[in-house]
């Protein structure tokens, strides 16, 4: 047994930095995230930006947590920007500790893997979700169980009330199994619940340095005043997966004969029902933990990565080799912004908009998990809007543009909150003409620019750096084309694009040469009639 443990302590200490190759269950792992009181936070981040930016796929890259607890809780972590630096003081605290005391974060990895159990993740349901109610005629079960042990106990005397007993069985055994579909649904979470709260138990033994331990250890000792009532649950769990048939069929037909079971759940739900808090603050204590060795066990695999410098100067951003997490051979890139917002331009597969969707993820984690994917990442505190990814919406009978002028309106509300916001975004008006696609995409940029809004901005529209280079800084992503092949460097690079390629990647794919011919003629006259000086692409000329 010794020797098991010790195995699995460095089993779990040698592989918990490793990526996960489970399944994520995110209808599971969102619960604690979805339930939760969200007062106080400077920003959630939304569905839409979580879609935007391949949130899900980054956490399932950041995910090294041993524990559902501490999953749900990282989770909750990643999708929550809070309005000071506290959370992420105490993150680097635990950090801290961990790395210095192998030995305690080793033996708390093994406790935490108790919590592996996908029932753990229901613990939430305790706390956040309303309990099942007594039925009105609950007295009635009280009236029979009452009634049967009185019953069993006159039968020694009075042989002939076994008559009886086998009647009251029948008429409890309705009742027992009625009570089933309420048991089912607490005979994962309690038992978990009991194993949660030794696990806080463990953590604040090892002297993990946590805030408010007192508090802690309280609601400890609170959920522990029910803990012999609780242990029915972990004690049922545990007889039916290691007796046999025979013996299970006997302790079911008393458990009926006394209604044991509908008892005990509506009592330890009524105090379950009053120790929500204390619930709630041992759960973030042990998802905390877990999720601070998970952090710094992320930090230790990547590449490289920093921790962000915030700095009180408003419309600042500044990155130094800044990478996509999710890209296996990435190229990193800088960008510096500093009282403007920036405008990128560049031919398809460039990589404009992996650009914008890594500064989205870095401005994220920066906030919330005080980790950043690069060498340098310095910004103020801001929120994030994105419009990155918009589609019909045939369900609501609404088309593509009508979904974009949405998403692009509640941007221009949220420009006005007071809060600083970084705004990314994918092109402006797709689903219009190219006239009217400028003009109204250039007002929007300079209404979102105003204030100390930062803008990203992705395009293909050339012309929109005319308009806007006095408050934009204009950068721009290329191919090169060369022995009939396309190559890309995937580096930003300053200025506005001045060659463009789209109609020889149409050549290089064999298309018709009069096609190609009758786009490049019409390329050269549509550019002279709008004053624009348009460069021959290469091989073309």
């Amino acid at each position: 047994m010794f020797g098991s443990k010790k195995k699995r302590k460095a089993e779990l200490l040698e592989n918990h930095h490793k990526i996960k190759k489970e399944t994520f269950y995110f209808d599971k792992i969102v619960r604690y995230f979805s339930g939760s009181d969200h007062t106080g936070f400077l920003q959630l981040i939304s569905d839409k930006t979580c879609q935007d930016l391949d949130l899900d796929e980054v956490f399932m890259f950041v995910d090294r947590t041993v524990s559902k607890v501490g999953q749900q809780y990282l989770y909750h972590t990643l999708r929550t920007i809070p309005a000071d630096r506290k959370r992420s003081d105490r993150l680097e605290t635990l950090i801290s500790f961990f790395n210095n005391n192998t030995e305690q974060k080793a033996s708390l990895l093994w406790q935490m893997d108790k919590l592996n159990n996908n029932e753990a993740y229901y613990i939430t349901s305790l706390f956040q979700d309303d309990h099942i109610r007594k039925p009105s005629w609950f007295w009635i079960i009280q009236l029979l169980s009452l009634v049967s042990v009185v019953s069993i106990l006159l039968s020694y005397f009075f042989p002939q009330l076994v008559i009886g007993l086998i009647v009251m069985l029948t008429i409890n055994y309705i009742i027992h199994y009625w009570n089933k579909k309420n048991l089912y649904q607490y005979g994962g979470s309690i038992p978990q619940l009991l194993l949660l709260k030794q696990v806080a138990k463990d953590i604040l033994k090892a002297k993990v340095p946590v805030e408010e331990d007192q508090v802690v250890r309280q609601a400890i000792k609170t959920i522990d005043s029910i803990g012999y009532r609780m242990s029915f649950f972990k004690i049922e769990a545990r007889v039916q997966s290691d007796i046999g048939m025979v013996v299970e069929y006997l302790l079911e037909m008393i458990k009926a004969l006394l209604l044991i079971e509908p008892l005990l759940l509506f009592s330890v739900l009524k105090q379950l029902d009053t120790k929500r808090k204390q619930i709630h603050q041992v759960y973030q204590l042990v998802g905390e933990v877990d999720a601070a060795i998970a952090i710094a066990a992320l930090r230790q695999q990547l590449p490289y990565c920093t921790q962000p410098t915030f700095t009180s100067e408003k419309k600042y951003l500044s990155a130094k080799d800044l990478y996509h997490p999710l890209l296996v051979d990435f190229i990193p890139n800088s960008i510096a912004l500093h009282g403007k917002s920036a405008l990128l331009t560049g031919s398809n597969m460039s990589g404009k908009t992996t650009f914008i969707r890594t500064i989205g993820i870095n401005a994220i984690v920066a906030q919330t998990l005080n980790t950043c994917f690069a060498q340098e990442f310095v910004l103020s505190p801001l929120r994030i809007q994105t419009a990155i990814r918009i589609a019909d919406d045939l369900m609501s009978d609404k088309s593509y543009y009508f979904e974009e002028v949405l998403t692009i309106r509640q941007m221009l509300e949220e420009s006005r909150s007071g809060t600083q916001n970084l705004f990314l975004l994918d092109e402006l008006f797709k689903g219009t003409n190219t006239v009217e696609r400028i003009a109204a995409g250039k007002s929007v940029l300079s209404y979102l620019n105003q204030q100390d809004n930062i803008v990203l901005m992705a395009t293909h529209d050339l012309e929109l750096a005319d308009y806007l280079e006095e408050t934009y800084n204009l950068y721009h992503f290329t191919e090169v084309v060369a022995d009939e092949t396309i190559l890309f460097d995937y580096k930003i690079k300053a200025g506005n694009l001045k060659a463009t390629n789209a109609i020889r990647i149409l050549a290089l794919n064999n298309y018709p040469q009069e096609v190609v011919n009758e786009a490049l003629q019409l390329s050269a006259q549509i550019s002279k009639s709008k004053g624009v000086k348009k460069e021959v692409p290469s091989g073309l000329k």
